[in-house]
């Protein structure tokens, strides 16, 4: 019997031909379509209007008068212009469009996703990809099987300090790593939680303080150090909010290159602090705050003591990085700008899905190891 994630894939028509498949570009520009019209796909709307050869076709919302009021205030002056759907599946099946923003809750992710895919349409993610390790497994697969491009959103990695550190790492410039920490000390309160539905829930938001508010600061550990975490010893409680899922967390981590890390993330700290990575390696330390490095210090000796210095100016081109107005539009118009480049060039968008289920991965392996009480291997998809 073939498993799930093949016989999914399978339902797409490999057969597709490239008249059926290929770019609508009207008037020069790839349609784009939205998936829920929350609190982020404004970010998505914004982005693609600084994208010129990208153009918003329509959105889609299963709150009907907050789905067309986004819709109209889309079009502008033409109110008309940008089209509203009820139902996502016919916002995919719209041959005006190329690609496909997915804007759900974070459990409803690959819904989104596998449709755009079985209808030939590239998908733009936010983060998490999603939250269950069958279904991240599964909407990779369907996006290779049919050809698509499938980008994520984990902006952090378009700053270009994180640039600038995470080529000093794997340039060896701190040398061999011994230590990498994050700290995620957010603020949400009690009312956040409560004015949606879906958040602090396992099955629609697929955790707490990690998985949602946390997991950009667990990519972006994970994107710098370069490397891939073997196993963790986790605790996590709902220590403040009443919900179901985790308010604090600590994450003991061991990386496959023998380095040490730690993941400190929470919701609980009143009233929050701006999120901190501290890099340490023998030869030097880097840390960041927010997407800003504070502290760059190294030493050429074999057993000196480093000094801080000032970071370096240049930044090594990567994706839309190369295009100085990409980087003026934003984090979210960067990644539309570059997953444009990458339709265009047939080539792998800046965040693929493969290295987007990472910290996914990691936080589940958080999860079950808070679960079991005791490490946990760090599963790695194949």
């Amino acid at each position: 019997m073939p498993d799930s994630h093949t016989s999914s894939a399978a339902k797409i028509n490999t057969e597709i031909t490239e008249v059926s498949r290929r770019l609508a570009m009207k008037d020069g520009k790839l349609g784009f379509g939205i998936i829920g019209c929350g609190v982020i796909a404004p970010s998505h709307r914004k982005g693609i209007e600084t994208c010129e050869k990208a153009e918003l076709i329509a959105v889609s919302d299963i709150e009907e008068e907050k789905g067309k009021a986004f819709a109209e205030a889309a079009g502008g002056e033409d109110p008309g212009k940008v089209k509203f759907y009820s139902d996502y599946e016919k916002l995919v099946e719209d041959p005006e469009i190329d690609v496909v923003c997915v804007c759900t809750p974070s459990g409803q992710h690959g819904d989104g996703i596998i449709a755009a895919a079985q209808a030939g349409k590239h998908a733009f993610s936010e983060k998490p990809l999603d939250i269950r390790r069958d279904r991240l497994t599964e909407i990779i697969q369907t996006c290779r099987t049919a050809g698509i491009k499938l980008g994520c959103v984990f902006q952090s990695r378009t700053s270009p300090d994180m640039i600038r550190v995470r080529e000093a790492i794997k340039t060896e410039t701190l040398g061999p790593m011994v230590l990498g920490d994050a700290f995620l000390k957010d603020y949400r309160s009690q009312s956040y939680y409560n004015s949606a539905g879906w958040r602090g829930t396992w099955e629609n938001d697929g955790g707490g303080a990690l998985m949602n508010q946390g997991v950009h600061g667990v990519d972006l550990l994970l994107w710098l150090i370069n490397d891939d975490v073997e196993s963790v010893f986790a605790r996590t409680e709902h220590k403040v909010r009443d919900i179901e899922v985790e308010d604090t967390a600590v994450a003991n981590l061991k990386f496959k290159s023998g380095a040490f890390g730690t993941i400190i993330g929470t919701t609980s700290c009143n009233p929050g602090e701006a999120r901190r990575l501290e890099l340490h390696g023998k030869n030097g330390t880097i840390c960041v705050s927010g997407s800003k490095i504070t502290r760059w210090a190294v030493t050429d000796e074999e057993d000196g003591r480093a000094e801080d210095i000032e970071p370096p100016k240049e930044v090594v081109a990567q994706g839309a990085v190369s295009d100085p107005s990409a980087i003026s539009s934003g984090p979210h118009g960067w990644l539309i700008n570059d997953l444009v480049e990458a339709i265009e060039g047939d080539r792998d968008p800046y965040v693929t899905g493969e290295s987007a289920r990472k910290a996914v991965d990691l936080i589940l392996a958080i999860y079950e190891s808070s679960r079991e009480g005791k490490e946990v291997p760090v599963y790695h998809a194949q």
